[in-house]
Parts: C-alpha cells; structure tokens; sequence
C-alpha cells in the first residue's frame, strides 16, 4: 500500500480545542510485523483523547505533532504482518490503538495485535468502538472493588457516582450481571430514568441534599465506589462507606494520591484506590462477548461523520454526554 494516502483529523500542538483539529492527508501506515492494519468503522472519543490536546499529560504525550488523536476503534483487518497468526484479512475487530500511538481519526490505523480483539458480527462498530477505555475502565474498577466476575460473588452495596457518563452507564450493567450486587447510582435529573432502565436500584441527583451527600436511600453502606467524577472529598464518601469500604478513583488528583498514601500508612480499614485504566485483549474479548449475547450494551449519546469530527471533540469537551459519543468513518 505504499504511496497510497488516507484522509485523517489532527493538532499541531497544544490547546486550542475543536478549532484547532485539522483535516489533512496523510500516507497509509504500514503495519509492523507484530501489528495489523485497520480500516476504521467507527471510533469513539473519551475525556483523556482532548485532555492530552490540553496539555495534562505534557511532555510524554503526544510524542510528536502533528498528532492524529483518539485510541479506542472498531474496524475490519485490511493488512497483517508478518507475525501475526491471530487476525486475517477481513475480521471484523475492536482495537486500542493506545494513548501514545492515537490515530483513531482517520480512515485506517495501525494497532497491536495483542490489543486488539475480535469483534462477533452481532456487535456493530459504533457498539465496540465504546468497549476499549470506557467499558475496560468500569470492568477493571468494579473488579478493583471486589467484585468477581467468577461466580464466587459475596453480596455488595456498590455506589457508581457520574453514572450517566461513559463508564458510568457500563459500570452499573455490569454490576447488575451479578446477582447480590445492590447499585447506587448518581447522575443528573435528566439521566435518572436511563440509569434506572439499565438495573440501578437506586438513583440519585447529584444535585440534590441526598445526591451531594452521596447517602443510600435505603441506608446501606458502600462496600465499594466506583469513582467516575471529581470534585468530591474524602470526608463526603467517608461515612458512607462500610466497615472495610474502597473508593475506586478513575480520574485520580494529587489528593487522591496524598490520601492513598495515608490510609495505606495508618493501616486504614477504609480506602481510596487510585487506578488508570489498562485495556487489553481479554477484557475486551470479555465484553464484546457479553454485548453479543445482548448483556451489556453501549449507550451512544450522539454519532458524527469523520468530516464533523470537530463537533464531536467540543461535544466531548462540553462534559455533558449521556454514555459515548461516535465518529464513523
């Protein structure tokens, strides 16, 4: 495929927003013997995609400009190299391109084939382009807080704050997969009904007494909380959580480390847990198994062509996205 070239959306350098993203041609890449080549269907952007553009993770990412961003897609196989045995021409497939690499703007990208998984016809791409980061991060949270996924569940209350957004709405279905798993969830008004639909057994408005409080209607304590928001103190989960209660942060801030360390160094039954998502194959094959038997589903807030791929950034950016938003390519 050399000299061919595909149409792709990048930045030049930091900040900027929406306005700053360009649509250009560039070369076709070419897969490295341990890497496929995807022609991309559907990719879906996720908070870290413009906070990189921001500036959060400067100087490691991106590692050079122009970049072409975004990391979780969905496609089919067009090339492989040459030690690839896994993937062929033609399967269907869910790729984390990783935070590093991006490139999920454009018409094709070239992934690892060890984080890459296949993805069941069932499964459409706009559906597995949400499973990489978001899904990923909900799975490797709640399994951080305890839950098993194994068949040898204990009962839990589990509290899901932010449960409208991206990894909210796959947390709180794949807590209720489990049976004996009692879900709190909070989120705003408008989003009640949505987080109810998908098995919450309880609901409430952050922005409420009850809701800012992040007290259990029914009284329970939480023996896990799978933190998708920020802005909210120790002191405010603290008499909510039961004897042994964890606080899982997605979004950690200095000051979860700062707590971290103190609960670890004075042997704290009570806990905050820092975590960074780490997608891979297994969890992803996991996922794409449970969508295909209509267990888990993703919720997509808003689809944009390639060409409207600006939009879609500032509707990211915008925070207030009800589960993932598109672009298909």
């Amino acid at each position: 495929m050399a000299g061919k070239t595909m149409l792709a959306v990048q930045y030049s350098g930091y900040g900027g927003g929406a306005a700053a993203l360009k649509h250009v041609e560039v070369p076709l890449p070419s897969p490295k013997k341990d890497e496929v080549l995807l022609k991309l269907e559907a990719a879906s952007i996720n908070p870290v995609d413009w906070k990189i553009q921001k500036g959060a993770m400067r100087p490691f990412l991106p590692p050079k400009f122009p970049f072409i961003p975004v990391s979780d897609v969905a496609g089919e196989v067009s090339d492989v190299g040459s030690a690839v045995k896994d993937f062929k021409a033609g399967d269907k497939v869910v790729s984390f391109l990783s935070l590093k690499n991006g490139g999920g703007l454009a018409e094709y990208a070239v992934a690892s084939s060890s984080l890459t998984a296949h993805r069941p016809p069932e499964v459409s791409a706009a559906d597995g382009s949400g499973l990489p980061i978001a899904a990923c991060t909900a799975l490797q949270a709640l399994k951080s807080g305890g839950v098993k996924f194994d068949g040898t569940e204990k009962p839990l209350n589990v509290l899901i704050t932010a449960a409208s957004g991206g990894v909210g709405l796959y947390a709180v279905q794949l807590a209720k997969l489990i049976g004996g798993i009692h879900v709190t969830a909070t989120c705003g008004a408008r989003n009640i009904e949505l987080v109810n639909s998908l098995g919450a057994d309880e609901v409430l408005d952050y922005k409420s007494s009850e809701g800012a409080k992040l007290k259990s209607p029914s009284g329970k304590k939480y023996d896990a909380v799978v933190h998708c928001t920020v802005g909210i103190d120790w002191s405010t989960f603290e008499p909510n959580l039961s004897d042994n209660g964890k606080v899982i942060d997605i979004t950690p801030s200095p000051i979860t480390f700062v707590n971290s360390a103190i609960k670890k160094l004075t042997f704290a039954k009570k806990k905050i847990v820092p975590m960074f998502s780490a997608p891979n194959k297994e969890d992803m094959e996991f996922l794409a198994g449970l969508v295909k038997e209509g267990k888990l589903k993703t919720v997509v807030d808003s689809t944009y062509p390639l060409s409207k791929a600006e939009e879609a950034w500032a509707k990211s950016i915008d925070g207030h996205a009800t589960g993932k938003i598109v672009v298909e390519i």
